[in-house]
């Protein structure tokens, strides 16, 4: 099985965003928010960034909840906040999906997010990473998307479950029950916008932070992932 390059000495077709870990004192990792502001709020408030934490979301800040606007605002006005593109933002830019209020200013911001942001070790994407291809074969779309490689969405088999490593991979896109957690894969969708939970992974203490969510819209059991079972 040939795994991605963690090192990036290869050029890669997407476009990332490299950052030291070093020049942060805590980093979190932070699931789908999909318009929940009020959730959002409480998870920064239990963070409690300071202004040498960073919290890098996995993208899909926008659609589905209430409130997808004021989180594009919260995430994009604070130094502390960064996030990679999700496919639900490229949706917006491509024309498959629209937002209420979402005007010039707006664009231009979801324009300038990357596909990825890397660090020694750990690559953060929305989607995730074809355990069958090197990171330089990947092209934007994959890592965007990424659910199950060789089969049709949450039939599986999914991406995770085979992926050997490095670097450990920081993913969403993908509901779960609750949060993956493996050597090699972090999996932080756990469903916020359907009444699961907003979900962070404390990088330095390698542990899950999580609130508790209201639910905004209704989804089958058969499209949320059993990780208990995995």
């Amino acid at each position: 099985m040939t795994t991605a390059n963690a090192t990036f000495d290869a050029p890669v077709a997407f476009d990332y965003r490299r950052i030291d870990l070093e020049n942060w004192a805590d980093v979190y990792v932070v699931g789908d928010v999909h318009g929940c502001l009020e959730e959002l709020e409480q998870l920064l408030s239990k963070l409690e960034l300071g202004e040498d934490d960073l919290a890098i979301f996995v993208g899909d800040l926008v659609r589905k909840g209430p409130e997808s606007r004021a989180v594009l605002d919260r995430v994009s006005s604070s130094p502390s906040l960064v996030t990679v593109r999700g496919n639900n933002e490229q949706k917006l830019l491509t024309g498959n999906a629209s937002l209420a209020s979402f005007g010039a200013a707006e664009h231009r911001y979801v324009e300038s997010l990357p596909t990825a942001i890397a660090w020694d070790g750990g690559l953060v994407v929305h989607g995730g990473v074809d355990p069958n291809r090197p990171l330089a074969d990947h092209g934007s779309e994959a890592l965007l998307t990424m659910r199950a490689p060789d089969g049709d969405g949450y039939d599986g088999p999914f991406w995770f479950d085979e992926y050997r490593g490095p670097p450990r991979v920081f993913f969403g896109h993908t509901v779960l029950e609750r949060p993956f957690e493996s050597e090699w894969a972090i999996g932080l969708d756990t469903g916020c916008v359907y009444g699961g939970s907003l979900t962070a992974y404390d990088v330095r203490r390698e542990e899950f932070v999580s609130v508790s969510a209201r639910g905004h819209v209704e989804r089958s059991a058969e499209n949320i992932v059993a990780v208990e079972q995995r």
